[in-house]
């Protein structure tokens, strides 16, 4: 072979040689760009600081007649990012501004856990040194509430586990109509972390709350004579117990008592309302329990008042007036001066975890 040709095979094959080489490193480049822009490119989660989780509103998030969510949401979220919450209830999306973040979950038992699972596993927000709030309005204890309390919930149990009778078979037509089922015990009943819920009380025990004047006389003609139904209203400790109907009277309230007992929480029968227990078992699932804070402030007695009956406020044929009804024969004009009583503690537990105080 001659030397010319010789020579012209080795150019032809180091020029393959180079181009192999550059193609192989323009295809690491291009990987190496590729994993660049999707490192780059990836969304961080969304950091929350604290999560108030509100069960519904009254019209408007913002201007009008207060429900569960508008003192909150004018204070810490106005002008907030809104964010649809895939697999939840219709009005179930989640605000977010500054670190808090808001979701109405809904009201009942199976609704508020579905949704309150369904944000606190949205891979797009990172809760894992979130505080969680779960507030809202309730009916309260008879002789050891007044309408405007507002209550750091200590522990929450489930008012339909268990055994319920209807008193007119009772053989004693005076007895409690529930009976204990220990097979329901893990599901039944949950307590809540008490070394925060001492330092939440200690912060809050003192703080000031309004009532108004009809309410205080509207207590005062239904209990008459009765001491505890007329002072002003306070904050204090107690035990929520979660049903999924909406009830009053004599019977439920020595029921509600009973279950407390049976459980043995830590602090006394104070609220009824209808989710809590269900919101607990969806934060425990999580593993977020020991940051989890109830307040639930009170907007009517568990017993009924003022010659209510259960045909005048629940039947149909009747004329109802609701809870935010001034002319209500359950909550006078409670209603919204409890909530914003509800926000005076709950803002004060919020600034004081956004400075970092817990």
């Amino acid at each position: 072979m001659s030397v010319s040709k010789t020579r012209g095979m080795l150019i032809a094959i180091m020029l393959i040689m180079v181009f192999s080489l550059a193609g192989f490193s323009f295809a690491v480049s291009a990987e190496t760009e590729t994993e660049t822009e999707s490192d780059s490119g990836r969304t961080e989660k969304i950091p929350v600081k604290v999560l108030i989780l509100p069960k519904f509103e009254v019209g408007e998030l913002s201007g009008d007649f207060s429900g569960e969510a508008q003192f909150y949401f004018e204070h810490y979220l106005d002008g907030a990012e809104e964010y649809e919450i895939p697999y939840t209830s219709e009005g179930c999306s989640l605000y977010i501004k500054d670190g808090v973040a808001m979701c109405l979950i809904g009201m009942g038992k199976v609704r508020a856990a579905l949704n309150t699972a369904a944000v606190l596993s949205d891979s797009r927000f990172d809760f894992s040194d979130a505080y969680i709030l779960s507030t809202g309005c309730a009916g309260s204890a008879v002789e050891t509430s007044v309408m405007g309390d507002v209550f750091v919930i200590t522990a929450a149990v489930d008012y339909d586990l268990g055994h319920h009778a209807d008193s007119r078979e009772m053989e004693d037509d005076s007895s409690p109509t529930w009976f204990h089922d220990s097979s329901y015990d893990s599901s039944a009943v949950v307590e809540l972390n008490p070394q925060l819920m001492d330092r939440v009380y200690s912060l809050v025990e003192d703080l000031s709350l309004k009532t108004t004047e009809q309410t205080r006389n509207f207590m005062a003609h239904s209990y008459k004579g009765a001491e505890w139904a007329v002072r002003d209203p306070k904050v204090q400790r107690g035990t929520t117990v979660t049903a999924d109907n909406y009830w009053k009277g004599q019977y439920g309230h020595e029921n509600a008592k009973l279950i407390v007992q049976t459980y043995q929480c830590p602090d006394p029968y104070a609220t009824t309302e209808m989710e809590d227990v269900a919101v607990c078992q969806a934060v425990k699932h999580m593993g977020l329990l020991d940051r989890l804070i109830i307040l639930r402030d009170s907007v009517n007695m568990d017993g009924f008042m003022s010659g209510a009956t259960p045909e005048s406020l629940w039947d149909p044929e009747y004329e109802n007036i609701g809870l935010t009804d001034e002319n209500s024969v359950e909550a006078a004009d409670i209603f919204e001066t409890a909530m914003e009583n509800n926000f005076v503690v709950g803002s004060t537990i919020i600034d004081a975890i956004l400075q970092g105080d817990f």
